[in-house]
């Protein structure tokens, strides 16, 4: 049995799910999730429990017997208390503005990039005290991306980090909070050395 696999999704409290065939219908007060499940697993809402099982012990059943019960383990996480990504931007005149289309952001370039709000996303924007007192750091604002879908809610956050990405030199860019960086010396610190 595969160990992730054969441990069932408990329900919590507002949470409901629908076995339709193939599809899964995942609702909570967060709101509604679909998931359509491979033909060689199946899925059995029980005693408030998701229990997910498969055809045989072939090693592609197997795989996907742990990824079906990690997905809808997922669905049932989001639905009920969803999913969150934090984004710092560093650079000294980098700004971001939030309006109801989405996020407008000036990171340096000759232009400001507009990221739309894609549906079943928010964004919201605050600043840390702690890190705005330190001059030094050049840091902005945190951007919280939050959906109930987490594949969605990464991928978001992915593309936002990719409209600059963080550099080794003085560390300017987007980063997910908590995320290292890995530093370089500049020209003169390398030169100082002979």
């Amino acid at each position: 049995m595969s160990r992730v696999g054969k441990k069932p999704i408990p329900l919590p409290q507002g949470v409901s799910a629908k076995v339709q065939g193939q599809q899964v219908k995942v609702a909570g007060p967060k709101g509604n999730l679909e998931l359509t499940v491979h033909p060689r697993v199946s899925v059995e809402v029980m005693d408030s429990e998701i229990k997910v099982s498969r055809q045989s012990d072939a090693k592609t059943d197997r795989a996907l017997h742990g990824l079906t019960r990690a997905l809808l383990a997922n669905a049932v996480t989001g639905v009920s208390s969803g999913f969150t990504k934090v984004l710092q931007v560093y650079g000294v005149g980098y700004k971001t503005i939030l309006d109801d289309k989405g996020l407008t952001l000036n990171l340096g370039y000759s232009h400001s990039i507009s990221m739309p709000k894609p549906a079943g996303i928010e964004f919201e924007l605050w600043e840390d005290p702690a890190l705005k007192a330190n001059k030094s750091t050049g840091y902005q604002v945190n951007i919280m991306v939050k959906g109930i879908d987490r594949q969605l809610v990464g991928e978001v956050a992915a593309t936002i980090r990719r409209f600059r990405r963080p550099e080794p030199y003085q560390g300017k860019g987007i980063r997910y909070q908590n995320e290292k960086i890995r530093r370089k010396a500049g020209k003169a610190a390398a030169g100082s050395g002979s």
